[in-house]
C-alpha cells in the first residue's frame, strides 16, 4: 500500500525581534486568509485528514447517528414568564435551528412564533441568532444575526404585531441591545472592525437610519471592552466597562433615554465590581479592600461611588461569592465552597435564610432564568456527570420543589445507576491538591489497560463544572473513563485558584494537568498507552504545552481551536482580543512577561522529539483564536517531530470558534474527535 505523504508547508523565514531577542517564524506567511497559497495549503491538510480517516467514515456516521438518537428532536425549553408573556424555545424533528415563540398570559394561549431559525438560516452555511430583546410594550423585538461565525452580528428590529422586519440594519455589533421605556430607543454595542473589541455604545431611534445613530460612549482604553444592559428592576440602563481585573459602570434612568449616563463608581485598577438594583439601593458584588473571594456591599441610589459602599455580606476565606439574584421578598446567593456550587436563599426581612440541599459528591447547580421580580419561585438547574439536567422551580416560601423538566436520554439504554461518578485529588509537584471529577460505566474495570480521556480548560477563572453529557455516553459505554481536571487557572477552588494559574503563575495550569495524568497512571486508572487528553481554545494552549512538556504520558491528544502562538499573538494588537488579554497572560511588550510567555508558548517550544498521536481542529473564520495559529503549529510539528504517530489537522472552512452552527451539525465534529480516540484504542466495530 502506498504511504500517503503528509502536507509540507513551505518555509518563508520571518525574523521577529523584541527586547533584543530574535525569533524566526518559518510559517508566518500563513496568516493571510486572502492568499491563495494559504487556502491551498489548508485544503491540502483537509485532504490528508480525509484520506487518513477514510476507513473511519462509516463509524463516524454510526457515532453521529448514535449521539443524535439520544437527543429529543422535538424538544423545548421550560417556559419562563416576563411582562405577561411566556417565552419558549423549541426544536422540531429533523430541524437544525431553534424556534423562538411566546404565549400571552397562559400556556394554553395561541403560540406566537417570533423567529424560526430554520427559515432564517436556509441560505447560509453558518447561522446564529442572538440577543433577542423585547420592547417594554411587548410589540417589538430587536435581534442579532451572524452568518459568518466571527461573532459580528447585524441587529434588526421586528414588529411582533405585523410580522414586519424593519429596514433598520445595524452592522458589526455584539448582537445584544436594550430598549428604553419609550419603546423606540435602542442602546447597543458596536465592535472595532479590525480587533473586534466591543468599544462603542450607540443609541438608535426606531425609523431613523443607523448612520445617524448617536455615539453615547466610546471605551478608548484598548484593554477594556464595553456592554449595555437593563437592571432586573427595569429602572436603569447600565453601561459596563470591563477588563480582566477592573470594572466600571454608568447608569441612566430607563424612562429618560435622552438623558446623560451617570458614573456609578470610576475604575480603579484591580477593583472589580458588578451591580444589582433593588428598591432605593444598589447591591455591589466586589473584591474591594482585598476581598479576594468577593463580598457584597450596598449603596444608595444617589451616592454610588466606592467610598459610600457599606458592607452587607463580608468576605470569607473559603467561600467564593459568585453572584446575587434579587427578588421582591428574597435575594439568592450563588456561592462555591471546596469546589461545589451552593445556593443560599435569604429573605430581605432577615426572617429566613437557608441553603438548598445537594448531597452528591460532585455536581453542578446553578440559578437559571429568573426575569420575574415579584415571585416566590426560584428557577434553578441541576445535573452531575451521571445525572441528566433538571430544571427545577423552587418555592422559596414553602420550600416545595417542582421538577419542570428532566433531560430525556432517548434510546431506552440509559440508566444513571449504570455509571460511577466521584471526585479524586491528585498531589501536584508543589504539594497542592488538585481535584478531578471522574465518571465511568460500572462495568468498566479500572486497570492500566483502561482508556481514559482527561479534559481541562484552566484559564480566565472559568470553571468547568462536572456536567452531564449525552454525547459522552458514546465513550463511557465503550469502556472509557472521563476525567475532568480542575486545574489552577480556573476558579473551582475560589479566586486564589485562578490567581495561582495566570500571568507569571501560568505554568501551574500545565504542570497541574501533567501531575493529574501521572496520578491517574500511578493509581492504575489507566496507563500512558491508553491515556488521552483534550482541550479547546485556552484549553488548546494547555494541550500544546503538555505535548511539549510530557509527550510520553499520552497516546493521543485532541487540541480544539488551540491558542498556541502566544508571544506573536500577544504582540499583535490588531488581532481580536489581544489587548484585553494582557491581565490574563501579561503584556509581552514588558521583557519579564515576554520571556515567561516564550518559555511555555507551544509554537515557540516545538522541538525534535516524539509527539503523541494528535488531532488539531480550527475554523477558518475563527475570531477568538485565528486559524493561522494551529496552522503554523501543525506545520512546525510536521517538520520537527521524530515519530510516525498521526498528526491530523481538520479545518472547517465555513465556521469560526464555536464550530458548526446547526444543532446536529456540531455533533458531527464531536463524532470526528471521538472516532479519532476510539480508532487509536481499536474500539471501532
Amino acid at each position: 500500500m502506498t504511504k500517503i505523504k503528509s502536507p509540507v508547508a513551505k518555509k518563508n523565514p520571518q525574523k521577529l525581534e523584541k527586547h533584543g531577542d530574535v525569533r524566526t517564524d518559518n510559517y508566518y506567511w500563513l496568516n493571510d486568509r486572502e492568499n491563495k497559497a494559504v487556502i491551498d495549503y489548508l485544503e491540502e491538510e483537509n485532504s490528508y485528514y480525509a484520506q487518513l480517516t477514510g476507513h473511519t467514515k462509516d463509524f463516524q456516521e454510526t457515532l453521529f447517528e448514535e449521539m443524535k438518537a439520544r437527543i429529543k428532536e422535538d424538544d423545548y425549553s421550560v417556559p419562563y414568564k416576563n411582562d405577561g408573556y411566556w417565552y419558549i424555545t423549541r426544536y422540531e424533528t429533523g430541524k437544525e435551528y431553534p424556534i423562538y415563540s411566546r404565549k400571552k398570559e397562559t400556556l394554553d394561549a395561541d403560540e406566537e412564533i417570533m423567529f424560526n431559525g430554520n427559515e432564517l438560516a436556509k441560505d447560509h452555511e453558518y447561522f446564529s441568532i442572538g440577543g433577542i430583546s423585547i420592547s417594554p410594550d411587548n410589540t417589538m423585538a430587536a435581534f442579532g444575526v451572524d452568518t459568518v461565525s466571527r461573532r459580528q452580528y447585524t441587529i434588526q428590529i421586528k414588529n411582533l404585531k405585523t410580522g414586519k422586519i424593519y429596514d433598520d440594519k445595524i452592522d458589526n455589533t455584539t448582537g445584544g441591545s436594550v430598549w428604553a421605556d419609550d419603546n423606540k430607543t435602542l442602546f447597543y454595542t458596536k465592535k472595532d472592525p479590525v480587533t473586534l473589541r466591543s468599544d462603542k455604545i450607540y443609541k438608535h431611534t426606531l425609523g431613523t437610519p443607523p448612520s445617524s445613530d448617536e455615539l453615547i460612549f466610546h471605551e478608548k482604553d484598548d484593554t477594556f471592552g464595553t456592554f449595555v444592559y437593563k437592571t432586573k428592576s427595569k429602572k436603569y440602563i447600565v453601561i459596563g466597562s470591563y477588563s480582566t481585573l477592573t470594572s466600571e459602570y454608568q447608569i441612566l434612568n430607563a424612562n429618560d433615554p435622552n438623558g446623560t449616563f451617570r458614573m456609578f463608581s470610576p475604575r480603579t485598577r484591580g477593583l472589580e465590581y458588578s451591580i444589582s438594583h433593588y428598591g432605593d439601593n444598589f447591591y455591589v458584588l466586589t473584591n474591594k479592600d482585598g476581598a479576594t473571594n468577593f463580598k457584597l456591599m450596598k449603596a444608595g441610589e444617589d451616592k454610588t461611588s466606592a467610598e459610600h459602599w457599606e458592607e452587607f455580606i463580608s468576605h470569607r476565606e473559603n467561600v467564593l461569592l459568585e453572584d446575587i439574584d434579587i427578588f421582591k421578598e428574597y435575594y439568592v446567593l450563588s456561592e462555591r465552597e471546596n469546589g461545589l456550587n451552593r445556593i443560599k436563599i435569604n429573605r430581605w426581612d432577615e426572617s429566613d435564610s437557608y441553603y438548598l440541599p445537594f448531597d452528591n459528591e460532585t455536581y453542578t447547580a446553578y440559578v437559571s432564568t429568573n426575569p420575574d421580580f415579584d415571585t416566590e419561585i426560584l428557577r434553578y438547574g441541576y445535573n452531575s456527570m451521571a445525572t441528566p439536567s433538571s430544571v427545577i422551580d423552587f418555592n422559596m416560601k414553602t420550600r416545595e420543589k417542582d421538577i419542570k423538566k428532566e433531560q430525556e436520554v432517548l434510546g431506552g439504554k440509559f440508566n444513571k445507576e449504570n455509571y460511577v461518578e466521584k471526585r479524586i485529588w491528585a498531589i501536584a509537584r508543589d504539594g497542592v491538591k488538585v481535584p478531578m471529577s471522574i465518571v465511568y460505566h460500572k462495568n468498566t474495570l479500572l486497570s492500566p489497560e483502561t482508556p481514559l480521556l482527561q479534559y481541562a480548560y484552566g484559564s480566565y477563572g472559568a470553571t468547568i463544572d462536572p456536567y452531564f453529557s449525552t454525547v459522552r455516553l458514546s465513550l463511557l459505554d465503550r469502556g472509557f473513563v472521563y476525567a475532568l481536571a480542575h486545574v489552577r487557572g480556573g476558579q473551582y477552588l475560589g479566586r486564589p485558584w485562578y490567581e495561582d494559574g495566570k500571568l507569571l503563575n501560568k505554568k501551574n495550569t500545565f504542570t497541574d494537568f501533567v501531575d493529574c495524568s501521572k496520578y491517574l497512571i500511578e493509581k492504575k486508572y489507566t496507563s500512558a498507552d491508553h491515556l488521552y487528553a483534550m482541550g479547546g481554545s485556552a484549553g488548546g494552549l494547555l494541550m500544546g504545552a503538555i505535548v511539549n512538556m510530557a509527550p510520553e504520558l499520552y497516546n493521543g491528544v485532541v487540541a480544539q481551536v488551540p491558542f498556541v502562538d502566544v508571544v506573536t499573538t500577544m504582540l499583535d494588537d490588531s488581532i481580536p482580543l489581544t489587548t484585553g488579554e494582557y491581565d490574563e497572560w501579561g503584556n509581552p511588550n514588558e521583557k519579564q512577561y515576554y520571556e515567561y510567555m516564550k518559555s511555555y508558548s507551544p509554537y515557540d517550544n516545538v522541538k525534535k522529539q516524539a509527539y503523541p498521536n494528535m488531532l488539531v481542529t480550527t475554523g477558518l473564520h475563527d475570531s477568538q483564536v485565528q486559524y493561522f495559529e494551529p496552522a503554523k503549529w501543525v506545520a512546525k510539528l510536521r517538520d520537527m517531530k521524530t515519530d510516525t504517530n498521526l498528526l491530523l489537522f481538520d479545518i472547517n472552512m465555513d465556521a469560526g470558534h464555536g464550530g458548526a452552527s446547526g444543532r446536529f451539525e456540531s455533533l458531527k465534529e464531536v463524532a470526528k474527535e471521538y472516532t479519532f480516540l476510539l480508532d487509536l484504542e481499536c474500539k471501532i466495530e
